[in-house]
């Protein structure tokens, strides 16, 4: 990292403070090991709650930091299905441009 990028990070940290989090590590480690399907239903739980009301500003925040969470488990569950689909697909066009070609043959 040049000493301008660290300037740049520096500034960018001052600029935006952090806020603490309503959400414990464990919280976010249990959210970390959940399977796509729980965290899929949780955070449509969560967004429900946002939606009907009537919650104070602690608890809406927690919500939300729920459901960011859990959004963030669930696409990252979905990322690697991709990659592992796009995998799959790159091994299966390779061995169809191989099939009947003389290098298929001479192994």
């Amino acid at each position: 990292m040049s000493d301008t990028d660290a300037a740049q990070t520096k500034e960018q940290s001052e600029e935006q403070p952090v806020l603490a989090s309503a959400l414990s590590q464990k919280e976010r480690d249990t959210i970390a090991k959940l399977p796509y399907e729980q965290a899929r239903d949780q955070l449509i739980q969560a967004v429900q709650a946002l939606e009907a009301g009537g919650l104070d500003l602690d608890a809406s925040m927690r919500q939300w930091e729920i459901g960011e969470a859990l959004a963030k488990r669930a696409q990252e569950l979905l990322g690697q299905v991709r990659a592992k689909l796009d995998a799959a697909q790159q091994e299966q066009a390779s061995a169809g441009a191989q099939a009947g070609t003389q290098s298929n043959l001479d192994a």
